[in-house]
């Protein structure tokens, strides 16, 4: 019997008291909220493309791209830089970082290694990426440089054209031409590999 008073006293010196932490609900502070104003951008995710350098992006982690001035198989005048005063063709345009490749122009040198063993390694030429900013369209018959604007034709449609001279840059008889360069350039590449 002594034993089980002993055992009563010990549990009613347990019992919680009110000022104790236990048998309470223990209080979080709520979650704070960010609200996003309207004057404030969204914040752009940013893709690392090459090592060295950094574009914005899409929240989609694609690169933002540009609107350029030019389009493959434009003729323009480089106006700034080592290649200043040079006139060439348009091959190729990456609208991620604004650049195109101008025919002939910028050239690079390249080491290539060989890929077999009967095979040796050579130097090649080739044509470096150019700003847009750095190139200006070029009217082959005035031979004079101009910027360029946009009308809408007749039929309706939208062509881009030269401020200076007012010579139609985007004709059909162009781009059926462009396209047929192109595909020769492809076949002569693939019978000369």
């Amino acid at each position: 019997m002594a034993a089980m008073g002993a055992l009563q006293t010990s549990f009613t010196s347990l019992s919680l008291t009110s000022n104790s932490f236990l048998g309470h609900r223990l209080f979080l502070s709520p979650p704070t909220l960010q609200i996003k104003r309207a004057d404030q951008p969204s914040c752009l995710i940013v893709m690392k493309l090459k090592h060295w350098e950094r574009k914005k992006c899409k929240p989609n982690s694609l690169p933002m791209l540009h609107k350029m001035h030019v389009k493959v198989g434009d003729t323009v005048k480089v106006i700034s830089g080592s290649e200043k005063g040079k006139i060439g063709e348009i091959t190729k345009i990456f609208k991620h970082n604004s650049t195109v490749i101008v025919k002939d122009t910028n050239l690079k040198t390249k080491h290539v290694k060989p890929k077999q063993k009967d095979e040796q390694g050579e130097i090649i030429k080739i044509e470096g990426p150019i700003h847009s900013s750095n190139v200006m369209l070029y009217s082959k018959e005035k031979e004079v440089t101009s910027r360029v604007g946009h009308m809408i034709l007749e039929d309706g449609s939208k062509v881009r054209y030269l401020i200076k001279t007012g010579e139609i840059i985007d004709s059909p008889e162009k781009w059926k031409e462009v396209i047929k360069n192109k595909k020769e350039a492809e076949t002569a590449v693939a019978t000369t590999s």
